[in-house]
């Protein structure tokens, strides 16, 4: 791999990320805000290490003997490029030699972030795990990449209700799906919600929220898109910046990924948190405590 492709800092470690493979574990904990990487790693029984680099803060450690690191990835699909792409090169690329490993490392990654509630019937504070995503901001189209037969259907579906809405409308959707067995593991025994989630390109007009600007992706589109029925009869329940490109790089690269919300908002009954600190909270502690608990 060139020095153009495989881009490395002078000591050894990964451009953008500034990590060495020592440095991570095999459990990754992903978050938006770099200053929430301290509201989890403060809960760790020892930090280890903490490198930072522009947005992406790391911190690994321990805790209830489990090895885990958790990294802040900034808002949206661009930086989850970034991310992915370079935790994979940490795990399965020799950086010396600059060449793919002969064994690959599957590495679990649970993002913890905040999201905004669809559909009237989810209450704001509650929790969410997004069982698959759709794409509305283009980062997979960049790769090659396989499509089932019944999600190139639903994305036919989903790209006629766009064009029907905005005949020029120049969106076309992807599908990715979580590692079931992490759904799974969060979701046991009605712990928290499972749903399909909306990736956006950016807050405002992309979410359809107009200041001075009028958006595109208006109301009567996003509620066209609600209404209608995701993979296996599931409703798409929220919306978000990251979580399809997080399941599509997962995919790609051969990664378990799960995406857990805290639903901040519900865009249906206009409802916004009046505690989202403490709410914030309370999922980073349901998540820690699944992923260490025997």
């Amino acid at each position: 791999m060139q020095a153009s492709e495989l881009i490395l800092n002078p000591d050894g470690s990964v451009y953008h990320l500034h990590l060495l493979p020592e440095q991570i574990a095999e459990t990754i904990i992903t978050v938006g805000d770099p200053e929430r990487v301290e509201q989890v790693s403060k809960r760790f029984d020892r930090v280890d290490f903490k490198v930072a680099k522009r947005e992406f803060v790391t911190h690994t450690g321990w805790l209830g003997g489990q090895r885990l690191t958790v990294l802040s990835t900034g808002i949206g699909t661009d930086n989850i490029d970034i991310v992915f792409n370079e935790l994979d090169a940490l795990v399965n690329i020799d950086l010396n030699r600059r060449e793919v490993r002969e064994k690959l490392t599957s590495l679990n990654i649970i993002r913890i972030g905040t999201s905004g509630a669809l559909r009237p019937e989810l209450e704001v504070d509650s929790f969410l795990a997004s069982s698959g995503a759709i794409g509305l901001e283009g980062l997979l189209h960049y790769y090659e990449r396989s499509v089932t037969e019944q999600d190139e259907q639903y994305l036919e579906q989903l790209t006629l209700l766009l064009c029907q809405s905005k005949k020029d409308f120049p969106l076309r959707p992807y599908y990715a799906g979580a590692a079931e067995e992490l759904v799974e593991k969060f979701t046991l025994n009605g712990a928290m919600h499972r749903g399909i989630t909306l990736t956006a390109a950016g807050f405002y007009a992309p979410q359809g929220r107009e200041l001075r600007l009028k958006s595109r992706f208006d109301h009567a589109t996003l509620d066209q898109l609600i209404a209608h029925q995701g993979p296996n009869g599931r409703h798409i329940t929220n919306l978000e910046m990251e979580t399809a490109g997080i399941y599509g790089m997962a995919e790609l690269l051969g990664h378990r990924a799960v995406s857990l919300n805290a639903l901040l908002a519900n865009r249906a009954t206009g409802n916004f948190s009046k505690q989202p600190g403490k709410t914030v909270d309370k999922l980073i502690d349901f998540a820690l405590e699944k992923l260490t608990e025997k």
